[in-house]
């Protein structure tokens, strides 16, 4: 494996360590033992789906796995005392020569397949491609000679084109000898149906606030206490989501708009707008991706209160239990929210896709907001 990590990195969260920089798994316990069972076991599987939705640690997995099994002599070299007892966990050494060889990018047993730069357009791909995939054929060639494991990180499986997956397809239907795929994949739905079969899946589980709060920390990311249980609601146990909430002030948004629906069913005009100009000026299309995720996300909030008959806890935001109570007193209510939710994120995929004014999407979607309150109050 050789690359430039001096180049922007498709699968490097901004503000966190690269997955292969991060030597230990926080709440992942059962995905990892599955794992080591089919090892133990001696049923190691030639292609493994890691899934899950985004930011929970597939990634840190993979590379936790990569590295087990290229510092794990196989089966069968077991020497004159006979094979060892099974491993009880995936870590290795820091001081072995295959973690300092994969956090630099030159291990080779090892293929890391993911988007690249595009040096022509200055930018990363935005497929991963099929001229990718063949650069396996030089990997296979080059590493067989010394007999040992080889391993490969797909990065993700959906950003595949056509032509790649049916690539990978073919790879997994007649895997290289002694080769491991480890498919990233945060919606394993949009896979081939045949890539799937083929593959045994771990999927991950979303972090519980104390597993957030010590991911966050080995991070290096500064969270106060009282925001943990917040970052941990608002991105549903992914700690990538909870990085990116951070890096664009998600909390302070969030708190934001919720503070608006507490002036439903009659909307503070003044304030609605000043936060759509905000989040829809020039060069913050990022802050305008997060609003409307959040807006989606207090719509899930409403419908739920309503279906459920209590406000999901913890609250995200000071007072938001109160006001998503009084929004969303019954269960015709919160049908009427989660209808507005679908209806609201479809008709601002549209408006983004015509290059409808952002500011005005916005407030679109804050009056649509408002006449459902409106329905509710009379």
């Amino acid at each position: 494996m050789k690359d430039d990590p001096t180049l922007p990195e498709a699968d490097r969260v901004e503000g966190a360590p690269h997955p292969r920089e991060t030597p230990h798994m926080i709440g992942q316990q059962a995905a990892e033992r599955a794992f080591l069972e089919a090892y133990g076991a001696e049923r190691l599987h030639h292609g493994w789906l890691l899934t899950g939705p985004q930011g929970l640690g597939k990634a840190t997995l993979a590379w936790r796995i990569a590295r087990f099994l290229l510092a794990t002599p196989p089966a069968g070299d077991d020497g004159m005392f006979g094979a060892p007892p099974p491993p009880a966990t995936l870590d290795i050494a820091a001081d072995h020569p295959v973690m300092r060889r994969t956090q630099a990018l030159s291990e080779p047993g090892l293929f890391l397949l993911r988007r690249v730069w595009d040096a022509d357009k200055k930018r990363l791909k935005t497929q991963l491609t099929v001229e990718e995939v063949r650069k396996l054929r030089n990997f296979f060639s080059l590493s067989a000679t010394d007999g040992g494991r080889r391993v490969v990180i797909v990065d993700s499986a959906d950003e595949m084109n056509p032509s790649a997956a049916n690539a990978i397809l073919k790879l997994l239907e007649e895997p290289p000898a002694r080769t491991t795929l480890l498919l990233i994949s945060h919606q394993p739905s949009r896979l081939l149906p045949t890539i799937r079969s083929r593959c045994r899946e771990l999927r991950l589980a979303p972090l519980m606030p104390a597993d957030m709060a010590a991911a966050l920390a080995a991070t290096g990311a500064e969270v106060a206490p009282h925001q943990t249980e917040a970052l941990a609601a608002l991105s549903a146990g992914s700690v990538g989501a909870a990085i990116r909430l951070l890096n664009l002030d998600g909390l302070k948004l969030y708190a934001e708009l919720v503070a608006l629906l507490g002036t439903l069913p009659d909307l503070d005009r003044p304030r609605a707008i000043a936060l759509a100009e905000t989040a829809a000026a020039r060069g913050r299309e990022d802050r305008l991706d997060l609003l409307f995720v959040l807006l989606d996300l207090a719509l899930a909030r409403l419908a739920r209160t309503g279906v459920t008959g209590a406000a999901p806890l913890p609250e995200a935001a000071q007072g938001e239990a109160a006001i998503l109570t009084r929004l969303s007193r019954s269960l015709d209510a919160g049908r009427a929210w989660a209808t507005l939710a679908q209806t609201a994120g479809d008709r601002a995929r549209h408006g983004r896709a015509v290059n409808i004014d952002p500011a005005a999407l916005v407030l679109d979607s804050l009056l649509h907001l408002r006449d459902t309150a409106a329905t509710f109050a009379r």
